[in-house]
């Protein structure tokens, strides 16, 4: 069962992810492709930029929840119908939301629905994360608001803290409590570093203009400039963020 589990997990999971909030809501509510504005990312903070925090909060629970129902129908299928490799429910539990999460933020970042052209995976990362293990998760989740709100006041570079932050508290946890000696819990943890990579790996053209100086503040409410307000008109030319 575990086998076919692996093996099923991924499609579902892929497909799931690859549903994309802002897309959705650009194209139903304002008739309008989120991929042509602002930064041309089809995510939570893109869309807020372009047409405001209204709808842009429904964005990022839609992402929540597609990511949210395939891993934890996983960690569920894992526990129960796993034991034919470990009877830790926990470790099964812990690897199921960590496997079927994976494969959320390819899809989420890669999605076959949308000619393979997707987010940035940091909603998928943020529902993840408190699947596989809250304690950590909450640290990281303390460690992104700080840098968010109080120290950077950019997303980018916090969402890549906070990503890298994960694996490194399950990798301490881990050591601690001896559970890297469990091989299944060793192949969770590298999945959780592959997760953190690939939503680095998203975010490179922020970082490379958060090199240059040119990346802009995150602001919680409000703060929509008229260079990144999508056009009223049909006429009017998509701006790129620079």
């Amino acid at each position: 069962m575990f086998l076919t589990l692996c093996l099923t997990v991924p499609v579902v999971a892929y497909l799931c992810g690859g549903a994309n909030g802002a897309i959705i809501f650009s194209k139903l509510v304002y008739h309008k492709d989120i991929r042509e504005y602002g930064s041309k990312n089809p995510g939570f903070t893109n869309f807020k930029r372009v047409f405001g925090p209204k709808l842009a909060w429904f964005v990022f629970l839609f992402d929540i929840l597609k990511t949210v129902v395939p891993v934890l129908s996983a960690a569920f299928l894992f526990r129960y119908f796993g034991t034919d490799v470990t009877e830790d429910a926990s470790l099964l539990w812990k690897f199921g939301a960590a496997y079927a999460g994976i494969f959320c933020m390819i899809g989420h970042a890669y999605p076959v629905w949308y000619k393979f052209k997707g987010g940035k995976t940091f909603s998928c990362g943020a529902a993840i994360v408190w699947f596989i293990d809250w304690r950590v998760a909450l640290v990281v989740a303390g460690i992104f608001l700080l840098s968010l709100l109080l120290v950077t006041k950019i997303m980018s570079l916090s969402s890549c803290l906070a990503a890298l932050c994960f694996p490194i508290g399950t990798l301490t946890v881990g050591l601690i409590t001896s559970s890297m000696g469990t091989t299944l819990y060793l192949i969770m943890v590298i999945i959780n570093f592959l997760g953190a990579a690939l939503l680095i790996f998203r975010h490179k053209e922020n970082l490379g203009r958060l090199f240059r100086g040119e990346e802009k503040k995150f602001y919680l409410f409000g703060h929509k400039t008229s260079e990144e307000k999508a056009p009223e008109s049909g006429e009017a030319q998509p701006t790129e963020e620079k």
